[in-house]
């Protein structure tokens, strides 16, 4: 049963989230969370996650900004991980439109990594949700954060990556979304990059070119995947 902790924090385990998982699921999902916020988010409509560089381009920014603007309008959740850049570009532009975003952290939800979004992460926290793997007082390890990504696919209904270069960890939740069988958008500018290899290689998988807003809305699943009401 998904129940308060001693610090109010909400913890279930995966299977009290989402209901009974596939194989392919459970192969690397949680055996527990931790949620701060408004858990009605896990409940209802559907989630993208809008993903990719520390340090995005200008374009990159851009275009990070106008996709969590069209999928606020949409009333369709923004997903991402907290992480300067993209992810930072992608929870303030889903607030700012009026619409929900959910934080996956790579730390418990006493810690945070970076530093310069502590206030972000008491925003998200208060008026809509965090989500971590990682219990309090578990060490902030590098390894949490390829962790969190895989996470992020999971409890999406699909990914979108807005850039990202050859060694980012974003590609850890590329992969898994494929992994998964979710829906993984790259951006056209991406794909065209003729420096990169990796989204070639998604391609092959499976992944699909995002050019333009609709092609998302029409390739995205409905919001009825096997995900349970959460019990309290």
């Amino acid at each position: 049963m998904v129940e308060p902790t001693e610090t109010g924090i909400l913890a279930g385990t995966a299977e009290e989230l989402y209901g009974p998982l596939n194989d392919v699921e459970r192969k690397n999902a949680p055996p527990r969370f931790w949620l701060q916020g408004d858990v009605e988010l896990l409940r209802r409509g559907q989630r993208v996650a809008v993903v990719g560089s520390r340090s995005p381009s200008p374009a990159g920014q851009q275009r990070a900004a106008q996709l969590a603007r069209k999928l606020a309008s949409e009333a369709i959740t923004v997903v991402s991980g907290l992480a300067l850049g993209i992810d930072t570009i992608a929870h303030r532009t889903a607030m700012a439109a009026g619409g929900r975003t959910i934080a996956v952290l790579g730390t418990p939800l006493d810690e945070c990594q970076p530093r310069q979004n502590a206030g972000l992460q008491e925003q998200i926290g208060h008026d809509h949700l965090l989500v971590s793997q990682f219990p309090p007082g578990h060490p902030v390890l590098r390894s949490n954060f390829p962790r969190r990504n895989r996470t992020m696919a999971l409890v999406c209904h699909a990914s979108v990556i807005v850039e990202a270069g050859e060694s980012s960890g974003t590609l850890s939740q590329g992969w898994e979304a494929l992994r998964l069988g979710r829906p993984l958008f790259l951006l056209k500018s991406v794909v065209d990059n003729p420096d990169l290899n990796w989204p070639r290689e998604m391609l092959e998988y499976g992944a699909f070119v995002l050019a333009d807003f609709e092609e998302l809305l029409d390739l995205l699943p409905a919001a009825d995947l096997p995900v349970e009401a959460l019990a309290f």
